[in-house]
């Protein structure tokens, strides 16, 4: 009899997880005021793609903890942060941080979305994506897109 609920259970939670798919005009309905430069439908899936081939490589850092960390100590990479994470105040210093040390930084939609290419399944508000020769081709495409990308005065 548990068994019967469990696998009934899975199935809800797999036809859910396929209804929410949310389109990127809907996403955007959502997002914070800072968030900009946010990126386009395209880079968007193209930094979602470098965030998965990074974590299957171990070279992101995620979180705002560990993102801040690894800027202060001088790490370099592109930066992306989710552009609809609230309260504000939990990553706003950032991009200042970003600018300060002339890293790449760019806003996403959804931190849902930016959390699962990263392998997890937890939400997550900030990735430094770090270069790797595995995944370079990929990484040099979004690197050259968000550095083109206007940044907000």
């Amino acid at each position: 009899m548990t068994k019967t609920k469990k696998e009934k259970g899975a199935a809800e939670g797999e036809e859910a997880a396929a209804g929410i798919e949310k389109t990127y005009q809907e996403l955007i309905a959502n997002i914070n005021p800072i968030a900009q430069p946010l990126a386009t439908r395209k880079l968007s899936k193209k930094l979602y793609k470098c965030v998965k081939k990074a974590a299957k490589q171990k070279q992101i850092r995620r979180g705002v903890k560990e993102v801040q960390k690894f800027i202060n100590k001088g790490e370099k990479g592109i930066v992306v942060l989710a552009g609809d994470t609230l309260p504000i105040d939990v990553y706003c210093h950032l991009p200042v941080m970003c600018e300060d040390r002339s890293l790449p930084y760019a806003y996403v939609p959804s931190k849902v979305d930016l959390g699962s290419s990263a392998g997890s399944k937890r939400p997550t508000c900030v990735i430094l994506i770090k270069p790797h020769e595995e995944y370079q081709e990929a990484y040099d495409e979004c690197l050259e897109e968000v550095s083109a990308m206007p940044r907000q005065l």
